[in-house]
This record gives structure tokens, sequence and C-alpha cells, in this order.
């Protein structure tokens, strides 16, 4: 059984061990307030003990025969699925997840798992043409080497598992910094999980640290290859600087403000059910999270009316009822920075179609309507259950809107019309667009990844192998060459 008295340590090396930081963290829980754990936290030095760990068992991780590697990976989607009830009650008290969601977080993290079991066996080289006569030219794809991570608290086991398991597949080793209000579900139980299933002591590394002591150490030791960070647009804007000033490769997913249009010929009825479930899953706390519903004038008082009766019938409270769909936000700081952004869009001129109460961290659903592009609701990534109902008088206003974003992550095109939505959804600047589907979409063989101000890079299938990997030229000269001088 999982429990946060067995897992509240700093896995190092292969062992589990306080941290040498003389800060205690008191990882609490965001429904109740009650403490579920008290980690002592890393120091710099134990995260520079992690990634000299992770190289030293990376050299001999990359020796082994890749069926072998495989063999690990497949027997830790195993393990990891042997601990699903014990993963659903944490979740719930660590972060506030309702059970639905630790259902998905876990189905999302063995299908990663799973595909990056596949990735020794795809670690293929090229033989290319010579200029030179007698001349051979050998491509290989090798492991990036070790591979820094940094995730955040909201869908955490599935943001750390996403570069995680590929990096490990691609024959890295891998330390792994979760945010600190999940350092169990973000990471110290996937530690747990490779244990388990036999990956070797060290090459796998979790630290629990507070920025303001570390500062940019992990991303500035020399020892990491490549750094993945999931998060805020601005902190992934100072990673990318910290990381290209000492020549790392980064994949950077950051915020986003996604846009579901419901054009004029949309089926109502399925579009608010897609809404609905795009922005009130995990209390609005996910990256791809529906922020904005730009929806036809022909279409936007019946949209409106079906969506105030969606969010008004969720049932909202302790996250550990299994019926609960709305559950707490991570922290009271999230709390009143979401309802300051309510406040200021009502000043703006918004209207509130329906808002449910404020229960300590839980806050009930908010349809805010008639908001227009410039107020703050339609601008800013809002965190929590709070959506922007936003009337437009053409496809073309539409496609208008919902491209005057900073962000570009994921997005949703409603219509009767497939071939319609496509070609919509051609015009959307955003990395990941779904037609008469919900913007919450995450598959282990598709590309998963934003642009403009949502990031850089992509991440499942062979994305993730290319973001973890190196190529590395060879060439053999097989008769005398014959030089100029």
């Amino acid at each position: 059984m999982l429990d946060f008295k067995s897992l509240g340590k700093q896995y190092i090396g292969g062992e589990w061990r306080d941290g040498s930081s003389d800060t205690t963290y008191a990882d609490k829980n965001p429904f109740d307030e009650s403490t579920v754990a008290e980690i002592r936290l890393a120091s710099v030095a134990d995260i520079d003990e992690a990634y000299q760990s992770a190289k030293k068992a990376q050299v001999e991780w990359a020796r082994i025969n890749a069926f072998e590697k495989r063999d690990v990976l497949e027997r830790a989607a195993q393990v990891l699925d042997s601990y699903t009830e014990d993963i659903a009650r944490l979740m719930a008290e660590e972060i506030g997840g309702t059970f639905l969601k630790a259902m998905v977080e876990v189905s999302l993290v063995k299908n990663f798992i799973r595909e990056a079991a596949s990735y020794p066996l795809r670690m293929e080289g090229r033989i290319i043409p010579a200029t030179i006569p007698g001349k051979e030219n050998r491509l290989f794809q090798l492991p990036a080497g070790v591979v820094g991570v940094i995730s955040p608290f909201n869908f955490p086991m599935v943001l750390s598992a996403r570069a995680v398991a590929p990096a490990l597949g691609a024959g890295n080793g891998v330390v792994l910094k979760p945010h600190e209000a999940a350092g169990v579900t973000g990471g110290l139980i996937l530690a747990k999980v490779f244990e388990e299933a036999g990956l070797p002591k060290g090459l796998f590394n979790v630290v629990i640290a507070d920025i303001k002591e570390i500062g940019d150490a992990f991303v500035e030791h020399p020892i990491p290859s490549v750094i993945s960070f999931t998060g805020s647009t601005p902190v992934g804007r100072h990673i990318g600087e910290v990381a290209s000033r000492n020549l790392k490769r980064v994949g950077l997913e950051l915020g986003g403000n996604s846009a579901l249009i419901v054009l004029d010929d949309a089926d109502v009825e399925l579009a608010v059910n897609a809404t609905a479930f795009s922005r009130f899953t995990h209390q609005g706390q996910i990256c791809m999270c529906t922020n904005r519903a730009i929806v036809h004038r022909d279409v936007y008082p019946r949209f409106l009316d079906l969506l105030v009766a969606k969010a008004s019938s969720l049932k909202s409270g302790d996250p550990r009822e299994q019926d609960t769909l709305i559950g707490p936000l991570i922290n009271h700081n999230q709390v009143e920075k979401l309802m300051s952004f309510v406040e200021e869009s009502v000043k703006q001129g918004a209207k509130i179609a329906y808002q449910g109460e404020v229960k300590g961290n839980v806050v009930e659903p908010i349809v805010l309507s008639d908001v227009t592009e410039t107020m703050s609701c339609a601008q800013v990534e809002m965190f929590g259950p709070v959506i922007a109902v936003m009337p437009v008088e053409s496809e073309e206003e539409a496609i208008r809107v919902a491209n005057n974003s900073d962000y570009g992550l994921s997005g949703a095109v409603f219509t009767r019309n497939l071939e319609r939505g496509v070609e919509v959804a051609k015009q959307i600047e955003t990395g990941m667009i779904h037609v008469n589907d919900g913007t919450v979409n995450d598959e282990p063989l598709v590309a998963f990844g934003g642009e403009k101000g949502s990031g850089v890079g992509r991440y499942n299938g062979p994305w993730a192998l290319e973001e973890f990997t190196t190529t590395k030229w060879i060439s053999v000269q097989y008769e005398p060459r014959q030089y100029p001088f």
C-alpha cells in the first residue's frame, strides 16, 4: 500500500532519504488544509548528487540490451496498474484530484510508459551515401545523456511521466523536480514504480526543492543536456533563457488560453457537454482547458442556457467522495487570483450567468457571459472553474477572436460540416485543435505541444524520441583517401 509516510523522502542514487536543506515543506491537503506529509527539502548539493548519480548510471543503462530495457518499462506499467486505487486516494489528499480525474491520469501514464517501452527497439541508425570515394556515412540515434524534468502540480503524474518515461526509454538518465505541492503524486510514486520494476539504481532521481533556495541550479547544472519544463509561460521563458545560455536543449509546455468555437450549424448540446468537460475537469486546472467559448450569435442563447444548467448540476466538495466532480484549487492564493480575474472582468462589462459558492479552496463553477476579447477573463489563463462565453457574428470573427491571444496550446471547433471544421481548425494559431471534441486531449502516439506563448517542442510518439536523443555521424573510410595536399 502506498502512503505519504513511506514516500515522503527524496529519491537520490537509488536511496530514499531526507534532503539536506534546513527547510521542511508541509505538504497540505487543499480541501481541509491538513498536513499529509512533511518533506525535508533538497539542497543544491542534493541536486548535484542526483545529477552525478544519473550520469553514472546512464552509462551502464545505455549498454543494456534493448529488449531488457523494454521489459523494465513494461513492468513499470504493470506495477503502476496495481497501485491505481492508492494513487487515486493520494491524489485526492495531496492535490484535491477527484476520482474521475485520477482514473484518467493513471490511464494516461500507463499508456505513456507503454509507448516509451517501444523506444529501445526504435533507436535506429542509417547509412547515407558519401561524396568521397571509399567512404561510408553512418548516422546513429543515441541517448542525449541526462535529462532534467520540471513538472507542475495540476496533472502531476502525467506531466512528469510524459517526459520521464520516454527519456528513460531512449536510454537517458533522469532527474525529476516535481512541484513541491505535488511531490508525492508528481514524482515519488513514479520513483517507487520504477524501483519495483527493476530500473537500475541511480538512473532515475526525484528531488523536491524550494526554488527560493536552489535558484537556477537545477537548470544550470553542467550535466543535463536537455531540460523539459511544464508550467507557466513567464517561468518557461526564464528557463529557456537560462538553458540557452548554458547551451542546453529545452522542451517547454507552457500556459494556454484555449478557444472552443461553436459555429452556427453546431450540435449545441454536444458542444456544451464538451465545454463543461474541457473547462471543469480538475477544477479547470489543466493547461488545455477551454478558457474561452466563442459562440455564433445564432446559437448563443441556447448554448448559454444549457451550459448554465450543466454547470449548476456538477457536484462540488470533498474529492475523496467518488461522485465529486469539482474539488478544491491547490491553495488559497489560487482562489484569490481566480476571483480577482472574475471581479475585474465584471467591472469591464462581463455578466455573471451563473456563479456557485466559494467554500474554502473549493470554487463552484462560474459562467461569464457577454465577454469581449479585451476583458481579463479572455486574455489570461484562468486556472480554475470559470468559463468566458463570447458571442460572435460570423465564422470569420470567431477565427479572429480565437487568434487574439498570446497563447496557442489547444482548441476546438464544433460544426455539423466536418470539412468546414477542419478548414477553420487550420486557421487557428495553436499546436493542437479538435473538431467536434473538447480541448482536453492527450494521446501517447500524437504530437503534443503549443505555439506562440504556449511553448516549443513536441511530446509523445516519435516526437518525444527526437526530443530526448541526439544524432551522431560516424564515417568510415574503407580505402585510402586522396587529399589535395
